[in-house]
């Protein structure tokens, strides 16, 4: 089965064609836009899809990331991995951000259980904890730094993620960091979505509410009207 997986839950754009029963990558295609997801995704998943010499019709699932991460993004990615799910009659596959750092820092702390934290802005922190066998034991949850200390403190966890760096400093593990990233690389979405198999249809994973809110004034200015 081959899966594409589509990742905008940070700055990046990212595709990639997985062929799950050889287990390897096809191809992929990254932009770091920043912002813009929505103009250049289908493009992007173009590009990954003709360095995979493959086409929609090959396609067995789609895999997303599901966040914590950038509002917009997440709409656009799952919105869009939905949409070619349907069109083309296939599973869509959902994947944490969390679970994907989560699962990369396992590469590099085997055995271990994995703590992955995100700098959420206004002094709190988006984080999930996973036993050694990545399962998930805590969160995802919106927390703050010294609760997500107290509980790096309480585990031997090794750290992932944007808050990586803060906590190990915190706690005195610096020597426990996988990746310091906002989001995992795009082929880590298209393995853990392939292991996981179809399941329900993937939403974004908002921990809290958008930064953007309509202001009252023009609120109450339409209705006057």
């Amino acid at each position: 089965m081959k899966v594409l997986a589509i990742d905008c839950a940070a700055s990046l754009c990212a595709a990639s064609v997985y062929d799950a029963a050889a287990g390897r990558e096809l191809g992929r295609a990254v932009l770091d836009l920043g912002k813009g997801h929505a103009e250049h995704l289908m493009a992007v998943i173009a590009e990954a899809l003709n360095a995979a010499a493959t086409d929609y019709p090959g396609l067995g699932a789609i895999a997303v990331s599901v966040g914590p991460g950038s509002f917009t993004g997440l709409r656009v990615g799952v919105s869009t991995a939905r949409g070619l799910a349907l069109a083309l009659k296939i599973p869509a596959i959902g994947v944490t951000t969390l679970e994907a750092l989560a699962a990369e820092a396992a590469v590099a702390f085997p055995g271990r259980a994995v703590l992955a934290a995100l700098d959420a802005g206004r002094e709190e922190i988006h984080a999930a904890l996973y036993d050694k066998a990545l399962v998930l034991t805590y969160g995802p949850a919106v927390t703050t730094l010294p609760e997500v200390n107290a509980l790096a403190r309480q585990t031997s966890a090794a750290l992932a993620g944007t808050a990586a760096v803060q906590i190990a400093e915190s706690v005195g593990r610096r020597s426990d960091i996988g990746p310091r990233t906002a989001t995992a690389d795009i082929l880590t979405y298209a393995r853990l979505a392939a292991g996981k198999g179809e399941g329900e249809r993937p939403k974004p994973l908002y921990l809290r509410g958008a930064d953007a809110k309509p202001q009252a004034g023009f609120i109450l200015s339409r209705q006057q009207n």
